[in-house]
């Protein structure tokens, strides 16, 4: 085998235009593209009932997302995991964004949950599934990405640490979707029982391997993105509080919650850390979550995929290799089907010939009955015929008539 030709390296020098030329304008260029084409955002929200998944969700974008739960009639809780797509065209300042939203009903709330984590792993896989699909296709033209780009986890406000449920749930799910933890109803704990259950969590993350989304830091982005990127990550898992109805403090309207000890502002960050995760999920990296779920984690279970299709033909993944082999496996296929075509059409008409052979048994044994009723029939009208012609009475007896001759 002969060596590979190393090819010569091609210096690139660096040179500037004398004057405009106009490819500056590609940025511009690219909005006004993402503007007319729109947005889309696959999210899927994970946790418990009653932990204010839906409250949280339309606190995050600021509209009913989800229904009116008070106009709702009651149902009955569902006694296996449901998988739930609500879509919703948003649109601000003229950009457009079609918002999917994947609820997981169910999840958590029976005797035993030990495998609650696979209908939603299922889930995020056949989207990735259906992706792969319309990649393969000629026309890949319209492709529509319905892949789950993030997935909030609630975590209950328990105050001591993970439960099995949660960390086996994030095992599992981890590397198939960004994941992103966050304390639901975090009013119900002090600040200081909020930090201590940070602590723990992280450390539960940490012991058990689980990767959960963190915003990307790169060495040139200007010092303000750098400090944020740092506080959101300090805050996290992130400790929220929903609410969609306003209240009044201090003369002016704030989303929040009132207790009698005081009112928790949704909007403040002294209260919770709502407006990071807002943040970090909408106002900052939902590009990022978007770019990293198609180039890492798609990409990684595209690549398995292949790989296991071309193992299981053993073959090492060549295509032609597998073409050949999908070309003899179909052979076989149709060799076997015709058998049992032929099989089946045997069995047909030696069915039918045990039942043409009865009839003929059957038409044979009814002309013999016939055929012996006939004789009897025709001796019974030859014995009638000779009495008449006799001259006796059909059914009298000879010797009668011989009796009368007696007594003339």
């Amino acid at each position: 085998m002969s060596a590979e030709v190393e090819q010569p390296q091609i210096p690139i020098v660096k040179k500037k235009p004398n004057c405009f030329v106009g490819f500056a304008n590609l940025p511009n260029q690219v909005h006004r593209k993402s503007i007319k084409k729109g947005f889309q955002f696959t999210l899927m929200v994970v946790g418990e009932s009653g932990l204010g998944k839906s409250t949280l969700i339309n606190t995050l974008f600021n509209t009913s997302v989800y229904p009116n739960k008070e106009h709702l009639e009651a149902e009955e809780p569902p006694k296996t995991i449901k998988i739930e797509t609500i879509t919703t065209n948003l649109e601000e300042n003229g950009i457009k964004l079609k918002l999917n939203v994947i609820d997981t009903p169910g999840f958590g709330d029976f005797v035993n949950n030990e495998t609650s984590w696979k209908p939603i792993l299922e889930e995020i896989e056949t989207r990735f599934d259906l992706y792969l699909e319309q990649e393969n296709k000629v026309n890949r033209k319209k492709i529509v990405d319905e892949r789950v780009h993030a997935c909030l986890y609630f975590i209950a406000p328990t105050g001591h640490s993970l439960k099995p449920l949660d960390i086996e749930f994030m095992k599992r799910l981890h590397h198939r979707v960004n994941l992103i933890p966050v304390i639901a109803k975090s009013d119900l704990l002090t600040e200081e029982e909020v930090a201590g259950f940070k602590a723990r969590i992280m450390e539960d993350i940490s012991y058990n391997k689980i990767q959960i989304y963190r915003p990307p830091i790169y060495e040139n982005d200007d010092p303000e993105t750098l400090q944020e990127n740092k506080e959101i990550v300090l805050r996290m898992p992130f400790a929220v509080v929903g609410c969609d109805k306003e209240i009044e403090m201090k003369k002016k309207k704030v989303r929040g919650r009132q207790y009698p000890w005081g009112i928790i502002d949704v909007d403040n960050e002294d209260h919770c850390d709502f407006i990071k995760l807002r943040q970090m999920l909408i106002r900052t990296h939902m590009e990022e979550l978007r770019e990293y779920t198609n180039e890492v984690l798609y990409e990684n279970y595209r690549s398995n995929k292949l790989i296991a299709s071309g193992n299981e033909f053993g073959d090492g993944g060549n295509p032609l290799a597998r073409f050949e082999e999908e070309k003899r496996a179909h052979e076989a296929k149709m060799t076997k089907m015709e058998a049992e075509m032929k099989m089946v059409f045997q069995q047909k008409v030696q069915e039918k010939k045990n039942k043409l052979m009865q009839s003929d048994a059957d038409l044979h044994a009814r002309h013999k009955e016939m055929k012996e009723k006939l004789v009897n029939q025709r001796r019974e009208l030859e014995e009638t015929k000779r009495q008449l012609e006799s001259g006796a009475r059909p059914g009298t007896p000879e010797k009668s008539r011989k009796g009368k001759g007696y007594f003339k």
